[in-house]
């Protein structure tokens, strides 16, 4: 058994030269916000080392210093006490909380997904007057559609967006709750049925990057994948064209059929969409004939309800009078 052990063990090293060829797309992101969100990772990994490798390597040396047999070990055993390794070790790991305190509190308010950029790059603020590309997302069953309202198309597991453009993406869900990951872009956001997250962000190197479903949503979540284009503004223009060119139109009726629950579906574009189809799809009333939900206004049964229970409190006032 130990000659087996070994044997794996050498196995395992042999394989680690095969990862140099990985690409940990997390440590290597392409766009500004997830560069943002590497470097956050690294500093509070690197911080909190700075309490565990000593703590683990004085561990090991005190076990091995200390252990029975070494007889040239100082014994003390009426020793309890010590100020300075008292101080040490609370005025330490203190220190450590409250600068990552600090740095949660800061990287939370730049790198809040609802907060337009105010930069594309490191030290290259966002042109004034640049508008973002506006993004709509919805997660379906199982794919994801994207539309673009200024330009009128829609495409089906696929999207393109100009470098160093801000984009304003939209998310929602069609059924169930879903998460919107491009690793190289951005962190990933939630997307939730009858309601509308958001997502600013930027790609700042021209490449082809995966997009994916974070959140488990049924069974042919493991396919709910999709390419995401970073071109130059003469590219992006180009790829519209062909959108347009190779596209139907998505009304509703098409869109009804296309949210249909189906897996690894093929790259689809459509050359125009239905107007307010995106928000449509928000309040959940693409169907004909459906009420969209509104949560900024009670639904119609709850202010019929509020209707009645006034009529009612009323009826009982003029009672008592």
């Amino acid at each position: 058994m130990p000659l087996f052990q070994r044997l794996r063990g050498l196995t395992m090293l042999g394989v680690l030269p095969l990862l140099a060829g990985c690409n940990a797309v997390l440590l290597s992101p392409s766009g500004d916000i997830a560069l943002q969100q590497r470097n956050l990772i690294i500093i509070s990994t690197g911080l909190m080392l700075l309490i565990i490798v000593p703590v683990i390597a004085l561990t090991l040396l005190f076990a091995w210093r200390y252990r029975a047999g070494n007889t040239e070990a100082r014994y003390e055993p009426d020793w309890n006490h010590s100020t300075v390794l008292e101080l040490l070790i609370w005025s330490a790991p203190l220190l450590i909380i409250i600068a990552l305190g600090a740095l949660t509190w800061v990287s939370t308010h730049q790198l809040d997904p609802y907060r337009p950029l105010a930069r594309i790059a490191d030290g290259r603020d966002v042109p004034p007057g640049t508008k973002p590309l506006v993004v709509q997302v919805a997660a379906l069953d199982w794919k994801w559609l994207f539309v673009y309202p200024e330009q009128d198309i829609a495409t089906v597991n696929e999207m393109a967006a100009p470098v160093d453009r801000p984009i304003q993406f939209q998310i929602t869900s069609s059924s169930v709750m879903n998460s919107f990951f491009v690793p190289a872009l951005a962190g990933q956001i939630y997307a939730m049925p009858g309601m509308q997250t958001t997502l600013h962000a930027v790609i700042n190197h021209p490449g082809e990057y995966e997009g994916l479903s974070a959140n488990y949503s049924g069974g042919g979540f493991s396919g709910m994948r999709f390419r995401f284009h970073g071109l130059d503004q003469a590219g992006f223009d180009q790829w519209i064209a062909r959108v347009r060119q190779a596209g139907g139109a998505l009304d509703a009726s098409a869109y009804q059929a296309l949210a249909q629950p189906s897996e690894r579906e093929p790259v689809r574009h459509y050359a125009s969409v239905a107007p307010d189809l995106f928000q449509r799809i928000v309040g959940r009333c693409v169907e004909p004939g459906r009420a969209c939900m509104d949560h900024g206004k009670p639904s119609p049964a709850k202010a019929l309800a509020t209707q009645l229970a006034g009529q009612i409190c009323r009826g009982e006032q003029d009672l008592v009078l």
